[in-house]
């Protein structure tokens, strides 16, 4: 199970920010930056997203609804159980963090790859990851003005207009200027796949930088940090369990049953990273500890499970659902989204 290596870029950037953290007037670059490439990303969001197969995969209506369920309804009332745990386990920072992982949408490159990997419905997990990643542009900030209100680190309604100003107004662009550029962005996808990371990186320095300034690290300790480790595995394990049986009580097959486990269980970096940085501004090093973390855990745990239920019995014997080799490139490594 080997580290993915974009973690460890991100952990190099975290420390880059705690040796060399952006000030005064850098802080005000990085902070610009930051936010030109959130926008930037998003609308290279909305310009990949095909409508025609997000209205071509409404035709599954039952397993998306299924899989927005887990994203947006379960998870949250998992997140709001654990309040319970702070301040004897979590800190207030520290939980606010939790609660936010558990809004953010769903994944789509690595549960698509681990639904390959599984043999499961890959279709499926395709149109449910674009469509939780669309709905979380809009869902994820209501759900955090209604859950975090005041404690998210000065959310209000200034965050919300942010939102719509930095995610919301350039997905909508990229998906109007989509039958001019698509073409240009499928012919350059590894190129823009690194402007996308880039991307993130800046948004986690900046975050981090504003954090070791205002002295927030040496709010959390090890155990603290250990507490939240444990807090996360207990989350993914039940997520995951009933993600997959709850799939088999509502009557789908194993490959729906795949595509929901691993699209409903999973939550999505690449738009947590920069939604936590509108939302939060120099609290947001802290809010998205819990998510960064929450991530490698579940690509370890997920390339595990995807494995086993590649060698099941039940694969043997069932096709694989068919899917155009233009559409994904199955059998590779998932990516940090």
């Amino acid at each position: 199970m080997p580290i993915d290596p974009y973690i460890l870029l991100l952990l190099g950037t975290v420390g880059l920010a705690a040796l060399l953290p952006a000030r005064g007037t850098g802080a005000d670059v990085a902070s610009g930056a930051s936010t030109a490439a959130i926008a930037f990303l998003f609308f290279l969001y909305g310009a990949r997203l095909s409508t025609r197969e997000a209205v071509e995969g409404l035709k599954h209506w039952r397993l998306h609804v299924t899989v927005l369920a887990c994203t947006f309804v379960v998870f949250p009332l998992l997140g709001l159980a654990a309040r319970g745990l702070e301040p004897v386990l979590l800190t207030h920072n520290l939980y606010t963090g939790l609660l936010f992982l558990t809004l953010v949408p769903s994944t789509i490159q690595s549960s698509i790859a681990f639904t390959s990997m599984a043999r499961g419905n890959v279709p499926a997990a395709i149109c449910a990851g674009s469509f939780s990643s669309l709905a979380g542009i809009v869902v994820t900030p209501l759900l955090a003005a209604a859950l975090l209100g005041s404690s998210g680190g000065g959310f209000s309604a200034d965050s919300l207009v942010k939102i719509v100003l930095q995610l919301l107004v350039p997905f909508l662009a990229g998906q109007v200027l989509r039958r001019w550029i698509g073409g240009f962005i499928t012919r350059h996808k590894k190129v823009l796949g690194y402007v996308d990371r880039g991307s993130i990186l800046l948004v986690v320095y900046t975050a981090f930088s504003e954090g070791m300034v205002q002295g927030i690290w040496h709010q959390v300790s090890a155990v603290r940090l250990a507490g939240l480790l444990a807090v996360e595995a207990v989350l993914l394990a039940v997520m995951l369990t009933l993600t997959w049986y709850g799939g088999k009580a509502l009557g789908f097959h194993r490959e729906d049953r795949i595509a929901i486990q691993f699209a409903g269980s999973k939550k999505s970096l690449a738009s947590g990273l920069p939604m936590a940085s509108v939302l939060f501004g120099a609290h947001a090093s802290l809010a998205v500890l819990p998510l960064m973390l929450f991530h490698q855990m579940q690509l370890m745990v997920c390339a595990v499970i995807a494995k086993r239920r590649a060698h099941d019995p039940e694969a043997a014997t069932t096709p694989v659902p068919p899917v155009a080799a233009s559409r994904i490139e199955v059998g590779t490594a998932p990516r940090s989204d």
